[in-house]
């Protein structure tokens, strides 16, 4: 006698939640600004990046990423939370250990290397998505990767120019934001994100 199967029903995952990357990608672009306009040169002297490192992009974005892994989102989860963590990581090393360190530039260093390997493979990820999510990933990428070495070289010049490309870091976030809440509020695209690269 022939056995038929039965095909398990699928039923549609429904969002409880509203999509939390718009806010993400917010949070992380404006404390990008923020701490490459320092190491750019804009500023004078302050460090009006570090409270928004712990509030902003730190616990708005760890939070965001929570609200992904509630949405079954791991891509967005893994990013959200590793860079809340990044900036409430890096705001307590600056508060609590900087003062003690021998060699804050070499310690840095360090950091942004570790990041930057985390960062690579999200990066080849985040080419599944859409072309405004690489693109952040993709200056990203540059920004960690010059100024791990400007921080290893202890060069000035070489953190600078890794400030610029901050910068453009920061723009690249915010127009990924801005897409996604115009874009969610629309129910179409609005503005545009291309596609993703690769299935």
């Amino acid at each position: 006698m022939a056995q038929t199967t039965v095909e398990p029903v699928r039923v549609p995952v429904t969002h409880t939640v509203a999509d939390p990357a718009p806010l993400g990608l917010a949070a992380f672009a404006l404390t990008t600004f923020l701490l490459s306009a320092k190491n750019a040169g804009w500023t004078h002297g302050g460090d009006a990046w570090l409270g928004f490192a712990l509030g902003y992009g730190g616990l708005v974005q760890l939070l965001a990423g929570m609200w992904e892994f509630r949405r079954q989102n791991v891509f967005g989860a893994t990013a959200f939370s590793t860079y809340g963590g990044f900036w409430i990581g890096l705001g307590f090393y600056i508060l609590l250990a900087a003062g003690k360190s021998t060699n804050v530039a070499n310690d840095l260093g360090w950091i942004l290397l570790a990041f930057a390997i985390f960062n690579t493979y999200m990066m080849l990820w985040s080419s599944r998505i859409n072309m405004a999510v690489f693109g952040v990933f993709l200056t990203l990428e540059a920004t960690e990767i010059i100024l791990f070495i400007g921080n290893f070289a202890d060069k000035s010049g070489i953190v600078k120019f890794g400030g610029w490309v901050g910068l453009i870091t920061a723009l690249v976030a915010w127009y990924a934001s801005a897409s996604g809440v115009v874009n969610g509020m629309a129910g179409k695209e609005v503005l545009p994100v291309g596609s993703p690269m690769w299935k």
